[in-house]
């Protein structure tokens, strides 16, 4: 069997003036990376356009280490879309190196689903990570500089900094640090540390800023500690917001590429949905609904992580809907939250995945608490058997929900037929769009979490250590209550421990400190052992990425 590089080389590119022109824009208006990459300008946003098309969000079940190929069943669906004549274009997130170095070894579909050119967008693609690196670390240097300044500083208490560094790549050694070890003239000492570049807040507000003026105002909202006197700092407060956001001034312009199939694709921001809010830049979407009359977009990881922030915090600071919500599964992924060992999804087992069945059920739930229709997309895999599809199709039918089988690796669009007409019954069935979040800005912060860990988790209780009471009281006294909650939890499970597959009841959620991201403009509760640095496996995906003489990259897959 091919690999998904293999495959993705067999694939003629058409030149990005090409891809454009089906979206019409002309080849004046792009900026150029290359032949197959190009940035597309703000100015082609059309807000009133963007109102009348249709919205598809992309989730899926609890992930598993068998794969659940969400972002490959988005490009899928597009491709199906298009096929049955529904001008679709799918908006995505950028790859960050972490997981493509680390687990993944890439995040760009698979199959004959995928966008292309694939190593380019899994590497360094047109520099956006390394422009948010850039802006985030400006700050920080930015910090120190003022705090080791002596005569002209706003006497930041280094004790209470809570901005860290940032690098796109999984490295756990760098979680916690001390700098300014070097005597008097290389810093005043202080305990800091590193974030992965996915989690930064620069990240978080690159992503849901309007335009560049906005991303400015945003930049500067950023809260960074306190005076000796008590009194918050902010990143305007070190005027380090316009520099910043001069960083950012080519990076905001979202990218075009394609897909396997020469449909038009774009790419833009890559924040994780575990430690971030897991969608697409807002000027993404809106470039998608301005250009096309569908857009498939996805939220990352399961629909209680990506879905639930999509939803509560992206969609309703853009005042965007879904037209149609689509739940990705796989009868491998079942048989794990049944019970069964990696090593035995291979073989044939509907019982275990009539078991594992119940975390479908509850993400099911979790949407139509949403009051959204949902669509059941069974990814297909070729070890699966008819029986076990079966399985699948049946429960879906007694839940009242449409389910169809999408072979999207092998087939591409063609194997997304028959979900392209169910999703777009769903999107014509719906009319107007519009969802019930579940839990209103207003609220009590407490109030907020207790909402999404009991009606998304299915957790029974909440509690908070000593450090997440203070930040209670912290984030209560800045008056940024009002805004919207971003947990930070694990993606392995529906609770905040990773080895409760399955639907988990009955269980507590530890909150353990919540972060202020004012700047983004949501706070971040973290539970469990969540960490916003990643590191890598015993066994890394990068050993077996390497590259020949010619240029050609393998072992991305």
């Amino acid at each position: 069997m091919p690999t998904d590089i293999e495959i993705a080389r067999t694939v003629k590119l058409r030149h990005i003036n090409e891809i454009a022109a089906k979206l019409g824009v002309s080849e004046d208006d792009l900026e150029h990376y290359g032949k197959y990459k190009a940035k597309l300008p703000l100015k082609l946003i059309d807000l009133g356009k963007a109102k009348k098309s249709r919205l598809i969000l992309v989730s899926a079940i609890s992930p598993t280490p068998a794969g659940e190929g969400k972002t490959t069943v988005s490009i899928g669906l597009t491709l199906g879309l298009n096929k049955i004549g529904k001008k679709t274009t799918v908006v995505l997130r950028e790859p960050s190196l972490g997981p493509v170095f680390g687990i993944k070894g890439g995040a760009t579909g698979g199959g004959y689903s995928q966008v292309l050119p694939m190593e380019d967008i899994n590497l360094h693609f047109t520099g956006d990570f390394a422009a948010i690196e850039k802006a985030h670390n400006l700050l920080s240097a930015m910090i120190d500089n003022n705090i080791q300044n002596k005569k002209d500083n706003l006497g930041i208490d280094p004790r209470t900094v809570t901005w860290k560094r940032v690098m796109d790549m999984n490295d756990r050694s760098l979680r916690k640090i001390i700098v300014g070890l070097g005597g008097t003239m290389s810093g005043v000492p202080r305990e800091t540390g590193f974030d992965i570049a996915a989690a930064s807040e620069v990240m978080a507000i690159f992503c849901l800023s309007n335009d560049l003026n906005h991303l400015k105002e945003k930049l500067g909202n950023i809260f960074i500690g306190y005076t000796y006197g008590k009194k918050p700092v902010y990143a305007r407060d070190l005027k380090a917001n316009g520099a910043m956001a001069a960083l950012l001034k080519d990076a905001i312009k979202p990218n075009l590429v394609q897909t396997s199939e020469g449909t038009p694709a774009i790419i833009h921001g890559g924040p994780f949905a575990n430690i971030a809010h897991g969608c697409n830049s807002i000027i993404a979407t809106r470039m998608g609904l301005s250009l096309s009359d569908y857009v498939v977009t996805e939220a990352g990881f399961a629909f209680e992580l990506g879905a639930e922030k999509f939803l509560d915090i992206k969609c309703r600071y853009a005042g965007l809907c879904p037209s149609a919500a689509v739940l990705v599964a796989t009868v491998r992924a079942l048989k794990y939250h049944g019970g069964v060992g990696l090593k035995e999804l291979n073989k044939p087992n509907p019982a275990a995945v009539r078991k594992g069945l119940e975390n479908l059920e509850k993400h099911v739930e979790n949407m139509k608490q949403f009051e959204l229709s949902p669509v059941v997309a069974v990814n297909r895999f070729s070890s699966d058997t008819d029986e076990e599809i079966s399985v699948v199709k049946a429960r879906c039918a007694e839940l009242g929900v449409p389910a169809a089988v999408a072979d999207v690796w092998g087939k591409g669009g063609e194997g997304a037929r028959e979900l392209a007409e169910l999703v777009s019954k769903a999107v014509e069935a719906r009319g107007t769009c519009g969802f019930k979040p579940v839990y209103e800005w207003e609220w009590p912060v407490e109030k907020k979490i207790e909402a999404i860990a009991s009606k998304m988790y299915g957790a029974a209780h909440i509690d908070y250590t000593s450090r997440a009471k203070k930040d209670l009281e912290k984030i209560n006294g800045l008056g940024l209550d009002k805004l919207p909650v971003c947990i930070a939890k694990t993606q392995k499970s529906l609770s905040d421990n990773p080895d409760l597959i399955g639907r988990p009841k009955d269980f507590v959620v530890t909150v353990r400190e919540i972060e202020i991201s004012s700047g983004a403009g949501f706070v971040v509760p973290i539970t469990g052992d969540i960490m916003r640095m990643p590191g890598l496996p015993e066994h890394p995906a990068s050993e077996k990425i390497d590259i020949d003489a010619e240029g050609n990259i393998t072992g991305l897959f």
